[in-house]
């Protein structure tokens, strides 16, 4: 045997010895990476199971446990009539909530009277537990009013067209809480793309660097309009609250329990001074991003039927089915008293009087200015002009 064919005999054997080497490190590593999966916070499974979690867990009594499923309801019935209301020519635009009812209904119903809450323009099933009458939301998509409530009457903001700028107002608001002394909270909801808006980043800095009372919840319902979550971050979005110095959790954002347990945990978290938190609910948008988008352009219908399976509503009423708190007649009243939810809406849209024309030009400022009554005057003389058969 040659030299050659030695040192050649030599070399392949650590080559191989290196390649199994280097196959047992991969192995090893192989949990390491299955253990970095998000973890869901998860209490009741798409089957309706009561599950445990060491961290978060809830006991509810039948009475409220009714009380959500009747929230989900209601809010689902709301949205349905508002949509319908929306292609019959009665609003603008609407943008549905249908999926995400457990997300908004559970969160909300962690909250205390005194907190307050700043959303985005999604945020239906919130603005149901605080009691915002369901017509009044109807209105700026009407194009009859600027937001349709007070917001100081219920500790619920104005809906927020600009993507991702009321977690800017809700640090701010926090910030101003904690300077107060008061130990309520506030939460900022907003979705998986606005999470890629520098408003976000920047509300997530101060808070964590003021240390404000303030949860952020982000509903990942997995489409930024027509772009996928994958297109906007490579981590899971609840693991962003890390580079900012808070924590982040991922919670089933389909079970109502266990939005409801993480909400609260938050909640209290920041009351006790400890500072923001970021919620991620997973969950998912079932009909369009708003009345004029078509989702069938761009996911496939298997992706929505997957979800459907996981749907918040049925979970919940199988659970209390399973477990006896609901019986048939309280889903039949349920029932008419959702009929006669959308009957009120639909009659209270279409008897919405039109609005004040010169209405516009109030509150511009809190006192008066030159310029805005100069316009208000022109605006008038051009509206007049109509009446008098003359256009200008």
């Amino acid at each position: 045997m040659t030299v050659e064919s030695t040192a050649a005999r030599k070399t392949t054997r650590r080559s191989s010895g290196a390649k199994r080497t280097t196959s047992a490190a991969s192995a090893k590593k192989a949990p390491a990476a299955q253990s970095a999966e998000p973890e869901l916070v998860q209490l009741l499974t798409p089957e309706g199971e009561r599950v445990q979690h060491p961290d978060y867990d809830i006991d509810l009594s039948a009475e409220e446990l009714r009380g959500l499923y009747r929230d989900m309801v209601l809010t689902r019935r709301f949205d349905a009539e508002a949509t319908s209301l929306q292609r019959q020519g009665e609003l603008g635009l609407w943008a549905s909530l249908l999926g995400q009812e457990a997300a908004q209904i559970g969160s909300g119903r962690a909250l205390r009277d005194d907190d307050y809450v700043f959303p985005t323009y999604r945020e239906h099933g919130v603005a149901w537990v605080r009691g915002v009458d369901p017509t009044n939301l109807l209105g700026m998509f009407r194009g009859v009013n600027h937001g349709g409530w007070d917001p100081n009457s219920n500790n619920f903001h104005l809906y927020t067209i600009v993507i991702g700028s009321q977690t800017l107002h809700a640090t701010g608001y926090a910030m101003g809480i904690a300077k107060d002394g008061a130990d309520s909270a506030v939460i900022a909801y907003f979705g998986d793309g606005a999470s890629s808006q520098g408003d976000v980043n920047e509300a997530f800095t101060f808070s964590a660097v003021y240390n404000a009372p303030v949860v952020f919840f982000c509903q990942n319902n997995q489409w930024a309009i027509s772009e996928p979550t994958e297109k906007q971050t490579r981590v899971p979005l609840y693991q962003r609250a890390r580079g900012f110095g808070f924590p982040g959790v991922r919670v089933d954002g389909n079970d109502v329990l266990a939005c409801l347990a993480v909400t609260r945990s938050a909640l209290e978290r920041a009351r006790r001074g400890e500072g923001p938190t970021l919620v991620e609910a997973f969950t998912y948008r079932m009909g369009a991003h708003t009345t004029s988008d078509d989702p069938t352009k761009y996911r496939r219908d298997e992706e929505r039927e997957a979800w459907e399976a996981k749907d918040p509503i049925l979970r919940l009423k199988a659970y209390l089915e399973r477990e006896g708190h609901a019986d048939e007649a309280f889903f039949e009243a349920l029932e008419a008293e959702s009929e006669a939810l959308g009957k009120r809406v639909r009659e209270g849209v279409r008897n919405m009087p039109d609005p004040d024309d010169i209405a516009i030009f109030e509150n511009v400022y809190a006192d008066g200015h030159s310029l805005v009554d100069e316009e208000r005057a022109q605006f008038a003389a051009y509206q007049a002009s109509f009446a008098d058969g003359e256009v200008k």
